[in-house]
C-alpha cells in the first residue's frame, strides 16, 4: 500500500512545489519503488496477455515563430492599418477645406458703401479681360461700376463640350455678383449693352435690351476711368448668307442652338421614308474654321458619333459625316509642325474630312459653295453649319475708333501703349481682343492683361492715398522725416512697369480621348499629343475655372457623361 500510494503522488513530487536538493533527494526512493511496484503487477499476469512494450515515437514539435517572422507578418498589417488612417485623415481634411471654402463663397461679407469722393471706374463687359480686372482688383479706393449685356462670365475654352451635351451649360459660368459680392467696397452691375463712349465728356451711355424693360431705357453715367473690355463678334467676311444659315460659336446660347439643331437633323434624318439623299445631306455637319474652336467642336462631334449616336440611334449613325474647311494650308496653324501632322492624322483616322486651302463663297439654305486650291467652286451640302473663323470689331469699338481717328488708325482694333492705356483716350484703358496689339486674340492673353491692369489701378489707389497723407502732413507742419517717408512711398508707387505677356502653351482636344499640347519649356517648345496631353488639357482647365463651383461642376459632368453617357433629347 505504502509503494502504491507512493506511486500515485510521484506526478505531485514532479512539480516544481519541493526545492530541488529535495527532490533529488527523494527521486531515487520513487523511482525503485516504482519498478517494485511495476515488476510485480507483470508478474501476475500470464506471459501470452502481456502487451510488448510499443517504440516510442517522436512527436513532431511545431516550430518556434520567433521575433522576426512575427514582425515580418504583422508588417503588411501596420502598413495598411496606417494607411487607412491617412487616407481618412485626407479626406476629412479635405471634405473640410471644401466645406469652408463653398460656404465661404456662398456667403459674401459686407461691403463698405459708395463714396462719392472716390473716382468712379466703368467697366464694360464681363468676359476673360473684365472679369480677371474685376477678381483681382482692390475696390476700396475706387467707385466701380460693370456694363455688360450678359451678367456672368463664360469659360468659352469648354464651349464646343456643350455643344453635344458633355458639359452642361451652367457648368460653365460664372455669375459676375459672385465676384463683385466678395469686394471691399459695393460695385454696381448692370445687364446692360453699352451704346456710345465719349472720350471728351468722359461718359457712357448704355441700354436695357433684355424683353422684361423697365421705364428706365437708355442712361448715361460719368467716369473718371473706363476699362474698355467688350471683346468682339463673329467675322464673316462679308459672304452672304453666313448671319441666316450658319451657326456661331462664341457665346452659350450659340451652342445651345447647335445642340437644338444637330438633334433636329438626327431626328429628321430618322424620320420614316426619308429619301436617301435628304439622309446624307441632314447628317453631314460641316465646319468652316480650322482655329481650336472649329477642331475641338469636330473632335467633341466625332465622341458623340461613337460613344451615343451608334448606340442610341443605328439606324443613321454610320451616315453621319464631319467636314472641316480652312483657308489656310493646314488647321491650328498657331500649333507647331508636328501637332499639325498629328491632328490631322487623328482626323484622317476617325474619318474626318479636312478641306485646306478651301474657300467659302456663299452659304446657301441647304449647301455651302467653296472654291478649293484648283479654283474649282462647287457645292457641299450640309445639315449644320458651323461657322468658327474669327472675330472681328463691334459696332461701338468703330466709333470710339472714329471719333479718336488721328491716332486709332488700326482698323482691326483700338491701339493701346505699353500700359494699356487707350491712345487719344484720357483715363480709359483697354483690353483683350477688341485691341491691336501684337499678341495674338486670345483669351490667355485677355486674362493676363486683366491682372496687369488690376495692378495699375492697385498702385493709382495707392498713389491717391499717399497723396492725401502727404498733404495732410504738410498741412500739419509735421516731422520733415515723416513728410519724406510718405514722399518716397509716392514715388515709388508712381513708377509703372509695361505690360510683358508670358506664354503659358497652347491647348487643344481633338476627339477620341486625345488632346495637344504645345508648351514652352525655357528657349524651346514641348510637343505632346494623346491621352496623356488629355489629361493635361482637362486638369489645365480644371485648375483655370474660377470657383470651386464651376471645377465640381464640369467634373460631375465629366463623370456622369463616362457613367451614363451624353443626353440625346431635344429641348
Amino acid at each position: 500500500m505504502a509503494l502504491r500510494q507512493l506511486v500515485r503522488a510521484q506526478p505531485l513530487l514532479a512539480r516544481p512545489l519541493i526545492a530541488p536538493r529535495a527532490t533529488s533527494l527523494l527521486a531515487p526512493r520513487f523511482a525503485a519503488a516504482a519498478n517494485i511496484s511495476s515488476s510485480s503487477r507483470r508478474s501476475d499476469v500470464p506471459p501470452e496477455a502481456r502487451i510488448p512494450p510499443q517504440p516510442q515515437q517522436d512527436i513532431p514539435v511545431p516550430p518556434k515563430v520567433g521575433p522576426s517572422a512575427k514582425s515580418e507578418g504583422s508588417r503588411p498589417r501596420r502598413f495598411l492599418r496606417t494607411f487607412g488612417r491617412v487616407t481618412l485623415v485626407v479626406i476629412l481634411t479635405a471634405t473640410g477645406a471644401f466645406l469652408y471654402v463653398t460656404q465661404q463663397q456662398n456667403h459674401p461679407p459686407e461691403q463698405l458703401p459708395v463714396d462719392r469722393t472716390k473716382p468712379t471706374l466703368v467697366v464694360l463687359g464681363s468676359g476673360w479681360g473684365a472679369t480677371s480686372f474685376l477678381k483681382s482688383l482692390d475696390t476700396e479706393e475706387f467707385n466701380v461700376v460693370v456694363i455688360s449685356p450678359r451678367n456672368y462670365f463664360l469659360f468659352t475654352p469648354l464651349l464646343p463640350s456643350v455643344t453635344v451635351g458633355t458639359l452642361e451649360p451652367r457648368s460653365i459660368i460664372q455669375p459676375t455678383r459672385y465676384i463683385t459680392r466678395h469686394k471691399k467696397r459695393k460695385v454696381d452691375v448692370y445687364e446692360a449693352e453699352a451704346q456710345e463712349v465719349d472720350p471728351v465728356k468722359k461718359t457712357v451711355t448704355f441700354q436695357d435690351l433684355s424683353d422684361v424693360r423697365g421705364s428706365a431705357g437708355s442712361v448715361t453715367i460719368p467716369y473718371d476711368y473706363l476699362v474698355y473690355a467688350v471683346g468682339c463678334e463673329n467675322q464673316t467676311f462679308g459672304i452672304k448668307g453666313v448671319p441666316e444659315h450658319a451657326c456661331f460659336l462664341k457665346e452659350l446660347g450659340d451652342a445651345d442652338k447647335i445642340r437644338t439643331k444637330l438633334m433636329d437633323c438626327i431626328e429628321t434624318a430618322a424620320f420614316r421614308d426619308q429619301p436617301q439623299e435628304e439622309i446624307d445631306r441632314l447628317m453631314h455637319m460641316v465646319v468652316v474654321g480650322g482655329g481650336p474652336t472649329g477642331v475641338e467642336y469636330a473632335g467633341e462631334l466625332h465622341d458623340f458619333l461613337i460613344d451615343d449616336l451608334k448606340k442610341w440611334y443605328p439606324e443613321v449613325a454610320d451616315r453621319l459625316r464631319i467636314t472641316l474647311i480652312e483657308a489656310l494650308p493646314n488647321v491650328l496653324p498657331a500649333f507647331s509642325k508636328q501637332l499639325i501632322q498629328y491632328t490631322e492624322s487623328t482626323f484622317k483616322e476617325n474619318k474626318i474630312d479636312v478641306l485646306t486651302r478651301t474657300m467659302v463663297k456663299d452659304v446657301k439654305e441647304q449647301a455651302v459653295v467653296v472654291q478649293d486650291a484648283n479654283k474649282e467652286i462647287r457645292e457641299i451640302p450640309y445639315g449644320l453649319l458651323v461657322w468658327a473663323t474669327g472675330n472681328t470689331s463691334r459696332q461701338i469699338t468703330r466709333d470710339l475708333m472714329n471719333k479718336l481717328a488721328s491716332v486709332q488708325t488700326q482698323r482691326r482694333g483700338l491701339v493701346v501703349d505699353d500700359y494699356l492705356s487707350l491712345l487719344g483716350g484720357d483715363g480709359i484703358y483697354a483690353i483683350g481682343d477688341c485691341t491691336a496689339t501684337s499678341y495674338a486674340p486670345t483669351a490667355q492673353v485677355a486674362s493676363q492683361q486683366g491682372i496687369y491692369l488690376a495692378s495699375i489701378f492697385q498702385k493709382l489707389g495707392q498713389k491717391a492715398k499717399l497723396e492725401r497723407q502727404l498733404n495732410e502732413l504738410r498741412a500739419t507742419s509735421a516731422d520733415p522725416a515723416e513728410i519724406e517717408a510718405v514722399a518716397k512711398k509716392l514715388s515709388r508707387a508712381s513708377k509703372l512697369t509695361p505690360f510683358h505677356y508670358s506664354h503659358q502653351g497652347s491647348l487643344a482636344y481633338i476627339g477620341s480621348e486625345k488632346a495637344i499640347a504645345d508648351l514652352p519649356l525655357f528657349n524651346g517648345n514641348v510637343a505632346s499629343g494623346g491621352g496623356a496631353a488629355m489629361l493635361f488639357w482637362r486638369s489645365a482647365y480644371i485648375s483655370t475655372l474660377y470657383s470651386v463651383r464651376n471645377r465640381t461642376l464640369v467634373l460631375a459632368d465629366w463623370l456622369k457623361v463616362k457613367i451614363f453617357g451624353r443626353d440625346v433629347s431635344r429641348e
